[in-house]
Formats: structure tokens, C-alpha cells, sequence
């Protein structure tokens, strides 16, 4: 069989379990034998097989390939994922990846069709290292460009976490230079280099913790968390209700003309771009503070056409 088939049936394994928890093995088989007939259909080179001993030694390929663990439950007499919250994002954007591959290869042939995002490279081919860096606390080096500056600058630091935000990954961790947590961007950052230099990860140091108020990359080094209420348009409503801004969103109130929602985050630079971004769809109710600022900003932006 080819790698693209086994690779295939372990991320079928997976979306039947993310669909529909507690499988039996004949739920698994007829559901994998259905969507191997749709892929045949259009890469009759494709074979995947299935049978209770397959589904073994796939179990063991998905713990190892995705670090999902499948496993079953004589309950609910069926297979199940078990995993907590973190894993579960990741099984979710592995399935997502799956559902674009897939798609993709299909559309081989449909170019005319299909417009995708012309993206840079976003640094990803430094993330193998860099996790192998934190997984085996060592002190990484490399050379980074800041967009302000214009040389390359040396740097030095022992790497704590990677984190995602708007298809940039970031590396978290303290410089050494500066004996700060700071972060960097990986589509900026050449040349690193994994040390021999062990370090130890501070225990009050975790990444779910540091972001927890925090919309976007930026953490905020002062004050506490605001209560921010937002007030939305009907239409722009129903976009950050399907995709909300944090994960502390939640609604107060929501009519025919408004959405006012309530966010406790930390108004960091991150924040105040993303709510510029949606321009005269939304009003900022409180605190004042922030409101003044957009305003601000609003008005500093209207002075460049004044003369027009």
C-alpha cells in the first residue's frame, strides 16, 4: 500500500471517531470502505485496506504520527478518542489538513476553479528543531530580523512553548540577552542552532497561563485584564458569534440591529488592530478608555484625507 493510503485510512480512523464517539469496528470498516470508493474515484491508484488487526497496529501509527490516543470502551462498545483540551485542537486542525488535502487532490484537474491564499514561507520548517529543543530543554541561537531594523541580530534563549497566531508561529521563551520572556517570529528567524546547554523551565512559567487573557501574541506586562463590551451590527454579529474573538466572548444581550458582547481581555496593540479591522460594524461600550483611543485613532486616520 502506498504511504498516501495509510496515511489516508489513520485520518478516516479519525474523523468517523470526531463525528461519532464509541465506533464499533464494523461502524469504522463501512464507514472507511464508503470513503475509499469516493477517493478511488479519483486516484484509482489508491488502496486502503482494513481488517480488526489493521486497526491495531493504526492505533499505535496515530498515537506516534499525531499523539492522539484512540482507545476502547466497553461502555459505550465502541472506539473512542481520549485526549484533553489542547489535544483535542490539534486532532481538530489534523482533521482540518486532512479535509484540504484531500479536497486539493481531488481539484487536481479543477485549477480554474480553486483560488488559494499566495502565502510566504511562515518559518515552518524550523518547528521540528525547535520542539526538540523544548521537549529536551537546550538553549537554542539564531539570527533574527526585526522589521524595524536593518541587520540580522544575534540571539540566545531558552525556548519554553510554540504558539500560533493569524499563520504565524511564534517561538516563547526568555532571552538571555535581556533575562525576559519574549517571543519571535519564525518567518524571521534563520540559521538556529540547538546548543548542548541545558536550562530548566521556570515552574511559574506556562503557556496556556501567560495567554490567558491575551488575544493575540502579545503578552501584557502590566494592570489586569479588562471587561470589554462590544457592540456589533446584526450581519457583523453573526461572523464573531460562528468565530469568536476569545475564548472568553461570551453574549449579553442580542436583538434584530445589535450584538453586545462582553470579552476579559487585556487591551494590548494586537487587540486594538483586530477591532479596527471591523470598522464602523462595531462600537466599543466600555471601558471608556478604550473607546477614546479608537476614536482617536479614527480621527488621526480621517486627517490624512481631510485635504483631499
Amino acid at each position: 500500500m502506498s504511504k498516501r493510503g495509510y496515511i489516508s485510512r489513520y485520518l478516516l480512523i479519525l474523523k468517523k471517531l470526531k463525528l461519532s464517539p464509541f465506533c464499533s469496528f464494523e461502524e469504522l470498516n463501512r464507514f472507511i470502505s464508503e470513503q475509499s470508493e469516493y477517493l478511488q474515484l479519483h486516484d484509482d491508484s489508491l488502496s486502503i485496506g482494513f481488517s480488526k488487526r489493521t486497526l491495531q497496529r493504526d492505533l499505535k501509527e496515530i498515537r506516534t504520527l499525531f499523539g492522539i490516543d484512540i482507545e476502547y470502551s466497553k461502555s459505550g462498545k465502541g472506539y473512542y478518542i481520549s485526549q484533553n483540551e489542547t489535544e483535542n485542537v490539534n486532532s481538530q486542525r489534523v482533521l482540518e489538513a486532512f479535509e484540504i488535502f484531500n479536497s486539493l487532490n481531488v481539484a487536481n484537474n479543477l485549477a480554474p476553479f480553486v483560488s488559494t491564499e499566495k502565502q510566504k514561507p511562515i518559518g515552518t520548517e524550523h518547528l521540528q528543531k525547535l520542539l526538540y529543543a523544548i521537549k529536551n530543554k537546550l538553549i537554542i541561537r539564531f539570527f533574527y530580523q526585526e522589521f524595524w531594523e536593518n541587520g540580522a541580530k544575534s540571539i540566545s534563549m531558552e525556548p519554553y512553548a510554540i504558539k500560533e497566531f493569524k499563520n504565524r508561529w511564534y517561538v516563547i521563551g526568555k532571552e538571555k540577552n535581556s533575562g525576559e520572556i519574549n517571543k519571535f517570529s519564525l518567518d524571521r528567524l534563520t540559521n538556529p542552532e540547538i546548543t548542548k546547554i541545558k536550562f530548566e523551565i521556570p515552574l511559574t512559567f506556562n503557556i496556556n497561563s501567560a495567554y490567558q487573557h491575551c488575544f493575540g501574541i502579545i503578552i501584557s506586562k502590566k494592570g489586569k485584564p479588562q471587561k470589554i463590551k462590544l457592540s456589533f451590527n446584526a450581519l457583523q454579529g453573526k461572523y464573531v458569534k460562528s468565530l469568536p474573538l476569545h475564548h472568553s466572548q461570551k453574549i449579553i444581550s442580542e436583538s434584530k440591529s445589535e450584538l453586545l458582547l462582553e470579552l476579559t481581555v487585556f487591551a494590548t496593540h494586537d487587540f486594538i488592530m483586530e477591532l479596527l479591522s471591523f470598522g464602523e460594524n462595531v462600537v466599543i461600550r466600555s471601558p471608556k478608555s478604550l473607546a477614546n483611543k479608537i476614536k482617536n485613532i479614527h480621527k488621526k486616520a480621517l486627517n490624512h484625507y481631510s485635504n483631499g
